[in-house]
This record gives C-alpha cells, sequence and structure tokens, in this order.
C-alpha cells in the first residue's frame, strides 16, 4: 500500500524535528486539513492560517501592500511573503503557500483560471511554484493541496535547487 503525501511529510518531519506552518488562500485550509488527518500532526504543525483577502494577506501574513498592489494575490512574489509570513506567525521552521484562482470564475489576462503559485519558505532558501490547473473549482482545490504537500516533500528530499 502506497502512503498518501501527508504521511510521507510527516515521516520526513518527524525524523528532523522540523515545524510546518500553512498560509492558504484558494484552497480554504486543505493543505491544513490534509496535514491534521495524521494522527500525531500537532507534534510538527502548530498551524496554518487561511488568508484570503488582500486585507487577510496584509494583516495576518505580514504580505507587504506594494507587493499585492503590484503583483496582485496571485503571484510568486506573495506567495513567497506569505509562506515567510506563516513562518514567523507559527515560529516554525517552513513555510508553506498558495495561492491561486480556483474558478470558474475570476481569470484575468496573463492569469486565466487555475493558474496557482506556491511558496515554500525555510531557513536556508525560499522557492515558488506554479502551475495552471484545467479542473473545475474542487477539482483545482484538490490539484492546488496536492501540489503543496509534494512541494514541501521535494524540499525535504533534497529535490529543490
Amino acid at each position: 500500500m502506497t502512503m498518501m503525501l501527508e504521511e510521507i511529510l510527516r515521516d520526513h518531519l518527524r525524523v528532523r524535528h522540523l515545524t510546518l506552518a500553512a498560509a492558504e488562500s484558494c484552497t480554504g485550509g486543505l493543505v491544513s486539513d490534509r496535514i491534521t488527518n495524521v494522527s500525531g500532526s500537532s507534534e510538527y504543525f502548530p498551524g496554518g492560517v487561511v488568508a484570503y483577502s488582500y486585507e487577510a494577506k496584509a494583516n495576518l501574513l505580514s504580505v507587504s501592500w506594494d507587493t499585492l498592489n503590484a503583483h496582485g494575490a496571485v503571484s510568486g512574489e506573495t506567495v513567497l511573503e506569505m509562506a515567510h509570513g506563516a513562518r514567523k506567525l507559527f515560529n516554525a521552521d517552513i513555510g508553506i503557500s498558495v495561492s491561486g484562482i480556483a474558478g470558474p470564475t475570476g481569470g484575468l489576462p496573463g492569469k486565466p483560471v487555475g493558474t496557482t503559485w506556491f511558496g515554500l519558505a525555510t531557513n536556508t532558501g525560499e522557492w515558488a511554484r506554479h502551475f495552471i490547473w484545467d479542473g473545475d473549482r474542487i477539482q483545482n482545490k484538490h490539484h492546488s493541496s496536492e501540489a503543496a504537500l509534494q512541494f514541501i516533500v521535494d524540499y525535504l528530499e533534497g529535490k529543490l535547487a
């Protein structure tokens, strides 16, 4: 039987004695939900925040208004600031963030429905990834939660340059 990403994540975080915090927008807490579906996750997951609006991103995660106004909520710049904000808010070793356009509305020129950005911040560096999903709203949220967990696992397995 194959392990789910959240179980692989648990094993990596426990062995390394690392903590993880999440900052979510378009997933509405789905990443945190999946992490906390694993028994014992309180050992390595102090918390997550759903910051859906610009105001929440700025007030809860210290995302700069300049960044939001210049790049929008769905951007590499914003998700990196969200990931750093989550680390700081929860005093965690790793911060993961996600912001995207789940659909079916909300697409913009250059940012179609399905555009999703992910940020990862640690004490050794920061990384951003982006995808464009082609599912409906629920499928896009699921794809995003999967990609966020995979991003963390890739980091923990040394697969990020």
